[in-house]
C-alpha cells in the first residue's frame, strides 16, 4: 500500500517533503514502509517512469521526528547536497516541545555523546571520552503552556538523536519520547519536528528555503 507524499518543493533536481511521524525515512530490518518508497512511488507515477526511478537520500530524520526531508532527483544532485550536509552549510531549524522551564530563555547546549548501536541509544559521556563525539545546538524558548515550552531548536551539529539527548540531559525531555526521559505519554509520535531547511540549489546554486507547519497531533498536547 503506497503512503501518500505530502510535496514542499520540487523540481528535477530536488524533492523535499514533510515526513509525518511514525514513518522510517529508509528501510531498517522492521520491512516497514518508507518516506523514501512513497518518493519512488510518487515520481514513479506522476512522470509515467518505468523501471526503477533515482531517490537519493541525503539526510534523514528519526522514525518519530516529522518534518521536512529533502531528497534528490539525479545522482549530480545527490552529490553536491550531500556534501553541504556533511560540510553542515544547510541551515536546520527545529521546533520541540519540552517538559519543564526551558531557562536561560536563549543558549549553547555543549556535550559529547556517544552512541550504542546494539541498543540504538545515545548517551553524554565525560569530554574526554575518546569514543564520544561532540555536539552544539543553539536553543530559543518560544512560548510556555502548562507544563509545555515550544523551543526552537538549530544545531550546529549533526549526530543521531542529537537534540532528544541534549535536551532531556538538560532537563528538558521532549514530550513523548520515553526513550530519553519524557513522562508524557503520546503515541505515534514525539515533540519533535523539523520546521525548515535551508540549501543551496545543487545546480542554479539558488539558496532555497523549505519549512512544514508542526503536525495537528501536537493540539493534542496542550500548547495553547
Amino acid at each position: 500500500m503506497s503512503t501518500a507524499l505530502d510535496v514542499l518543493f520540487e523540481d528535477n533536481h530536488c524533492l523535499a517533503v514533510d515526513k509525518p511521524a511514525g514513518l522510517l525515512t529508509m528501510g531498517d530490518s522492521s520491512g516497514d514502509p518508507t518516506l523514501v518508497d512513497a518518493a519512488r512511488d510518487y515520481l514513479k507515477r506522476k512522470y509515467n517512469k518505468p523501471g526503477n526511478v533515482f531517490v537519493g537520500v541525503v539526510h534523514r530524520l528519526d522514525r518519530p521526528v516529522s518534518g521536512v526531508v529533502l531528497f534528490a532527483r539525479t545522482s549530480k544532485g545527490a552529490s553536491r547536497l550531500s556534501e553541504q550536509f556533511r560540510l553542515r552549510t544547510v541551515e536546520k531549524t527545529y521546533h520541540a516541545l519540552v517538559e519543564g522551564n526551558v531557562s536561560p530563555p536563549e543558549g549553547i547546549l555543549r556535550d559529547r555523546l556517544v552512541k550504542d548501536r546494539a541498543r540504538n541509544v545515545v548517551a553524554v559521556v565525560d569530554e574526554d571520552d575518546d569514543d564520544g563525539q561532540d555536539c552544539v545546538l543553539a536553543y530559543r524558548r518560544l512560548r510556555k503552556s502548562g507544563r509545555l515550552t515550544l523551543v526552537e531548536i538549530r544545531p550546529e551539529t549533526g549526530r543521531s538523536h542529537q537534540i532528544r539527548v541534549q535536551l532531556s540531559n538538560h532537563g528538558w525531555p521532549i514530550a513523548g519520547d520515553k526513550k530519553y526521559g519524557s513522562k508524557i505519554q503520546v503515541d505515534g509520535f514525539i515533540g519533535l519536528h523539523a520546521a525548515s531547511l535551508t540549501f543551496q540549489h545543487p545546480t542554479s546554486k539558488e539558496t532555497i528555503t523549505v519549512s512544514a507547519e508542526v503536525p495537528k497531533a501536537w493540539s493534542r498536547l496542550d500548547l495553547g
